[in-house]
């Protein structure tokens, strides 16, 4: 088995559009939580969401690639764009190599509903034209960001609701250390435009704390009254040790397991404690690693209650008394939904590199499933070597990742 690892990452989300921004976001525990108004008059219960930046690609693509990428396949060209560039890879090495692109989507929403509307109003597809086919297929980002950078190894998206993002930097380090790949793009990516979140906003999985946006989203709260949506787009690039070695790239981590699980409940919602602790544990197994390895936990919790509660079953089985260091981003991002899996690898690895693990965000009473949790409520500057990042979605699927700085 070849060893993998990561050469590139870049983010774009409501922390920051630079590894940078989101450095000082993640250590000074800034929220990127905020209001659109515009929910409100469209239907919603809740108008929080994570403020994204909008990208501007006018000088950066000509517009007939522009016209084919939908909102999130945009955030995931400027992450990618930034991830090869920190890898060292240029247009020069991307034509003359191959590169795969895996990467995590599991909604187009915004050109669905805009086609249909041209529909019902005109009754014409001529009005249509190409671009809604190439914006609104779940493959949407993977088919645009290969056609951009030329790519020519494997390609293609994964759906599997919010652990999408992970699982697709999973199957990457599947293929590499296979041998099928050298080097694979892979990430995850989110639409965050309202109409993609409002069958969520149906459910009532929303927080309605619009008072104090930058405090609702709460994970392991005994307060928490829901979730806040968020997005953008997180990208890595994944290749062989030797051959990052080969051509002098910069090592940033290594990611050496995965593990994955289904929840197998009876109710598509429902989560499981059990499922979560079999994706951890299959991880820590696959990376050769034991509870008291591990420094730092990222946490999934959304700042749901059946969510939390089951993730922190789990984890208070697996690691109580252990000295990991806990904390869910999501307190200051909101879930990020598709993409989550992929950036808190990114915020991780940015914890990493400077010496300190996140604040788990607004975290005032602890419930009772969290009480012996080892969370991280401030900043705390340590070492970070190694970390378990858990990420798990609606219909029981889990993924849970390991990644340690470099050892010779």
């Amino acid at each position: 088995m070849r060893r993998v690892v990561i050469t590139g990452m870049g983010i774009w989300s409501c922390l920051g559009t630079s590894i940078g921004e989101v450095r000082d976001s993640l250590f000074n525990g800034r929220s990127g939580i905020g209001l659109e108004e515009e929910r409100l008059s469209y239907g919603y219960q809740s108008a929080l969401t994570g403020i994204v930046k909008k990208p501007e690609l006018k000088g950066l693509l000509d517009r007939h690639l522009r016209r084919e990428l939908s909102e999130e396949a945009e955030y995931a060209f400027m992450a990618g764009s930034a991830a090869f560039k920190m890898a060292g890879v240029d247009e020069k090495y991307l034509t003359d190599n191959e590169i795969g692109c895996i990467f995590g989507n599991d909604s187009s929403a915004k050109p669905v509903i805009e086609s249909a509307r041209i529909m019902a109003e005109k009754h014409d597809t001529s009005l249509l034209g190409q671009s809604f086919i190439f914006q609104s297929m779940n493959s949407t980002v993977n088919m645009n960001i290969s056609t951009i950078f030329h790519l020519k190894g494997i390609n293609f998206s994964v759906s599997a609701a919010c652990a999408s993002g992970s699982h697709s930097v999973g199957l990457a380090y599947m293929f590499i250390r296979n041998g099928l790949q050298d080097m694979i793009l892979c990430g995850g990516a989110q639409e965050t435009n309202f109409y993609s979140m409002a069958a969520f906003d149906a459910l009532g999985a929303f927080s309605k704390n619009m008072k104090n946006p930058t405090g609702a989203s709460r994970p392991f709260d005994r307060d928490r009254d829901g979730l806040v949506p968020s997005g953008g787009a997180a990208a890595l690039v994944l290749e062989d040790y030797d051959h990052a070695v080969a051509r002098g790239a910069e090592i940033i981590a290594e990611v050496i397991g995965y593990g994955f699980s289904s929840n197998g409940t009876a109710v598509i919602s429902q989560p499981s404690d059990e499922g979560c602790i079999r994706a951890m544990q299959r991880a820590m197994d696959d990376a050769g690693v034991r509870a008291c390895d591990i420094d730092y936990i990222n946490a999934h919790a959304t700042s749901t209650r059946q969510g939390d509660m089951y993730e922190a079953m789990a984890i208070d089985k697996l690691f109580r008394g252990e000295h990991a260091l806990i904390s869910s981003t999501k307190g200051m991002t909101g879930h990020e939904c598709w993409m989550a899996g992929a950036s808190e690898l990114v915020y991780s690895m940015i914890m990493m590199q400077n010496g300190f693990v996140a604040p788990n965000l607004n975290i005032e009473n602890r419930d009772e499933y969290s009480e012996h949790l080892n969370l991280a409520e401030r900043t705390v500057e340590t070492e970070v070597n190694t970390v378990l990042s858990n990420s798990f979605g609606f219909g029981g699927t889990n993924s849970a990742l390991v990644i340690r700085k470099l050892k010779q």
